[in-house]
């Protein structure tokens, strides 16, 4: 801070030194020395969405004849140069800082404003960062909405696409290996066979029910806290604040938002956030399970179970030459595991909803927006780094099925679940195959043993 050029900037707490090229006034020079807490700010996707909020409500205000044309011009335009990107060092707010995020609310006003300024075709005119870009706005009913327009943005462009393309990709292996045949397993135990198919096919399903929640999530992202003010009244706004600035913010993202039918509801409580977080802790939790599955069949090469194939991505240690690991999966676990650790510090941020407002919007928008963004790219990679180019070890799948304890299963209904388990047990304890203690104890025919222990008739009801 010495070391940089200062200028002298006053607000209603008095004079303020703020670094002379910054685009951010005093309140947001406060809020950098106050927080000095993690050096993590927000992302620009949430500084984003507080913009297009600050834009929007310009031209609202002043079709509701609240707001002078030049100044509202001028205000869309400086919002339209943030948006177009190239401003992130003007947002230097600390994640960690006054609960309701007024530090940053303000932040984007006084760049807002000070960009408006140089904009405006009056020099006579000065845009004011509380009584003109946050005209009809609080932090309380701001930040909120900021959270509910940005993790939207966040599903619809991101992780969705990412969704959509790793089933897809899941769905090409499903038909790929329709004709192989592999041994199921239980409690890390032989189980009886089935198909990789089958097995592939499971890992889609988890991923499809992940889709069709988060299609239908926008139903509750897509009420806006926006015109409620302070404390959900909407003290100082137009009684059709509200519901214009929900359409013009729907214009803008291609998203269909309204106005919140209850604002005490939406400012006082974060119940939308839990709920997005929940469906991001089970998408984490669906792929770790795909993931963990991955790396157990690929195990090996020679010593492990060594049924699926994976692409060699990089060398595997810094002291085994060849040695290759599963690192996309190792990815995906460590990513998925920090996205069900932020639904607990979302979940912790929601029991902030103290009488008329949360009091950890920060952390949860925060959270919120990371969870998000790993889970999408997390996905993406395991899709281009992997899933694309996996392959199965078929000679090492029907290898295992012969030798088997569990083929005896499909003897049950022909000899007695005793029997059959009288047969494993000699077959554990002699190393025979299944097949072999049948056919020396002449208990069944040839013909009807071969279509007994056939293993592609072991994968459906009969």
């Amino acid at each position: 801070m010495k070391n940089k050029k200062m200028r002298i900037e006053k607000d209603s707490m008095g004079s303020m030194e703020v670094p002379k090229d910054a685009l951010y006034g005093p309140q947001t020079q406060r809020a950098v020395e106050n927080f000095p807490i993690s050096n993590i700010s927000f992302t620009s996707d949430f500084i984003n969405s507080v913009v297009i909020i600050k834009r929007s409500a310009a031209i609202v205000n002043h079709e509701l004849q609240l707001l002078d044309k030049n100044i509202s011009n001028s205000i869309v335009a400086a919002c339209d140069q943030i948006l177009d990107g190239g401003y992130e060092e003007h947002f230097p707010v600390d994640i960690f800082q006054t609960g309701s995020g007024t530090s940053t609310n303000m932040n984007v006003n006084e760049v807002v404003a000070k960009l408006a300024n140089n904009n405006s075709a009056e020099e006579k005119i000065f845009i004011h960062p509380n009584d003109h870009v946050n005209m009809g706005q609080s932090s309380n009913d701001t930040i909120p909405t900021a959270i509910n327009i940005s993790v939207s943005l966040m599903i619809k462009k991101h992780l969705l696409p990412s969704l959509d393309n790793l089933i897809i990709s899941i769905n090409k292996k499903e038909n790929e290996f329709s004709d192989i045949i592999k041994l199921g397993r239980t409690h890390l135990q032989d189980a009886t066979p089935i198909s990789l198919s089958q097995e592939f096919s499971g890992y889609k399903e988890l991923l499809i029910k992940s889709q069709d929640r988060f299609n239908n999530i926008y139903k509750t992202l897509q009420r806006l806290p926006q015109g409620g003010t302070a404390v959900g009244t909407g003290i100082n706004t137009h009684v059709d604040f509200g519901k214009n600035i929900a359409v013009e913010i729907s214009k803008y993202t291609q998203l269909r938002f309204i106005e919140s039918p209850n604002h005490f509801e939406a400012q006082s409580a974060q119940d939308a956030s839990i709920e997005v977080s929940g469906l991001l802790k089970g998408l984490a939790v669906s792929l770790s399970k795909i993931a963990n599955d991955i790396r157990w069949l690929a195990s090996g090469p020679r010593s492990g179970l060594g049924e699926l194939n994976l692409p060699s991505v990089q060398p595997g240690s810094s002291i085994m030459p060849g040695k290759v690991n599963p690192v996309i999966c190792e990815s995906v676990l460590q990513a998925s595991a920090q996205v069900i650790a932020n639904d607990l510090a979302i979940t912790l941020g929601g029991l902030g909803s103290i009488l008329e407002l949360n009091l950890m919007l920060p952390l949860i928008a925060h959270n919120l927006l990371y969870s998000t963004y790993i889970i999408s790219n997390s996905m993406v990679v395991l899709k281009e780094k992997l899933m694309d180019y996996i392959s199965a070890n078929k000679d090492k799948c029907e290898n295992y099925i012969e030798g088997s304890l569990a083929m005896c299963t499909s003897l049950a209904p022909i000899i007695g679940y005793d029997a059959a388990a009288e047969i494993a047990y000699e077959a554990f304890k002699t190393g025979k195959t299944i097949r072999e203690v049948v056919l020396e104890k002449n208990i069944l025919d040839k013909k009807i043993i071969d279509k007994v222990l056939n293993p592609k008739n072991m994968i459906q009801p009969k």
